[in-house]
């Protein structure tokens, strides 16, 4: 059984698009070093589940426009930019896997555990943790690679951070463990 690391929308509209997130800088590093390390190793996937919206999508009811299939805001940023091997799965849902092929993807390369890492801890994240333990894949979730959205509130980040990743580990026995420890 492999191991997948899934970067959850670390995109340029969630990073200084109409979606800014200014805490979402603090964890580029973090799954820039994850990413490397699960690209050495044979046991590893590396998969990106982006937002690549259209214009009839559910979600832009909620928010405005963001991600839009095509467009440079529904790219990658730079410094976090697929490899070659990587997997790139787009979605149009808060979870990565509603209506996209990421379970197929997953079980093709034969993967049993996700490490989950991006934005947004309480939303894309959360909805994606949960499709996941209905779909009986073991779950972690690293801290110091993910974030809330935190224009989405005037409470504090770390507080609404860790509610979400308390939320993850008691209700889908999500693993909270920091990237340096992610065996």
């Amino acid at each position: 059984m492999r191991s997948a690391l899934v970067v959850v929308d670390m995109l340029n509209d969630f990073m200084d698009g109409v979606l800014g997130n200014p805490s979402a800088r603090g964890i580029v590093q973090p799954i820039q070093q994850l990413a490397a390390r699960a690209r050495t190793t044979p046991d590893w996937v590396v998969l990106y589940a982006n937002d690549s919206h259209e214009v009839s999508d559910v979600e832009l009811r909620v928010f405005p426009p963001h991600a839009m299939a095509g467009t440079p805001g529904a790219a990658v940023v730079d410094e976090l930019r697929p490899h070659q091997g990587d997997v790139v799965v787009p979605k149009r849902f808060y979870s990565s896997f509603t209506a996209s092929r990421l379970e197929d993807e997953l079980r093709s390369h034969d993967v049993g555990r996700l490490v989950l890492v991006g934005q947004h801890t309480d939303c894309c994240v959360r909805h994606t943790a949960y499709d996941a333990f209905i779909r009986g894949f073991e779950l972690a979730v690293c801290p110091d690679a993910t974030t809330v959205f935190e224009p989405g509130s005037d409470e504090p980040v770390s507080e609404r951070q860790s509610r979400a990743l308390e939320y993850l580990q008691t209700y889908y026995g999500a693993r909270v463990v920091t990237t340096q420890d992610v065996a």
